[in-house]
């Protein structure tokens, strides 16, 4: 196991738990004791973790993975996912990302798609990107034609997330036509939904701006609830999912009125 995955799984493990043991990272992850006091050691430098004698408990963020430590997981499905997405986007229109892995995803796959990327006078450059996440733009803002615009906000540092009531000027003053939408649960009695009050807030005014709202969500997170709602299923037109999906769970999605893809 690489170090990131072993750091991914040693803070999942506390967020379940709220605290490891050195003995049981030797356990689990076959490493020496050495290993597993300078993981832990490395992992309260980033204030993930508290260190205590002989182990570690969980730190203020530990139930709330960063970014970083999310994109190891299901990466496979984020990216099949991701390009059936970035298929959707047509030139001459405005695209919203919120924040998030599979968001990230799909925003990296419309930058490479080729038949997009022709240059100053090509379909690329007429296509503008509104989004809230600060990794997402900085990662486009390496393409030129591309016009980016992000809006306001205060950063929460573990998604990249611009919220807060700076963002509601902007986002009151433009109308998206696809917004690409990345969920902690996505519920087909709830509809979309985050664990965070703040994000849910920015997320849902980025929804009720667009005309067009797609849920990017791997089958981890279908028929799950999550605090706070980001919009209702008669708001959402389409999920893209990967095929490990439950059928059970596709067929409620489609009778709630979501076109459901499978990638």
């Amino acid at each position: 196991m690489r170090k990131h995955e072993r750091f991914n799984a040693i803070l999942e493990r506390i967020a379940a738990d709220g605290s490891i043991d050195v003995d049981q990272l030797v356990s689990d992850f076959g490493v020496s004791p050495a290993t597993a006091r300078r993981d832990l050691d490395e992992l309260a430098d980033q204030q993930l973790v508290s260190r205590t004698r002989g182990g570690a408990v969980a730190g203020s963020v530990s139930y709330d993975l960063p970014l970083r430590y999310k994109n190891a997981r299901q990466s496979d499905q984020k990216r099949r996912i991701a390009d059936r997405a970035a298929r959707l986007i047509e030139p001459q229109t405005v695209v919203g990302f919120n924040g998030g892995t599979t968001t990230t995803e799909v925003a990296r796959s419309l930058s490479s798609r080729a038949d997009l990327a022709e240059g100053e006078t090509g379909a690329l450059a007429s296509l503008t990107v509104v989004t809230n996440a600060l990794n997402i733009a900085s990662d486009l803002a390496v393409r030129p034609p591309l016009k980016v615009v992000v809006i306001g906000g205060v950063i929460r540092p573990q998604s990249f997330e611009l919220v807060g009531h700076f963002a509601r000027p902007v986002l009151e003053a433009m109308t998206i036509d696809l917004l690409f939408i990345g969920v902690d649960a996505m519920s087909a009695q709830i509809g979309a939904a985050t664990r965070h009050d703040d994000e849910g807030e920015i997320n849902r005014e980025m929804a009720n701006r667009s005309q067009r709202v797609v849920v990017v969500a791997d089958a981890t997170k279908l028929g799950k609830r999550a605090f706070c709602t980001i919009c209702p299923p008669e708001n959402i037109d389409m999920l893209i999912t990967d095929d490990s999906a439950d059928p059970a769970a596709v067929r409620d999605f489609e009778a709630a009125g979501i076109e459901v893809v499978l990638a």
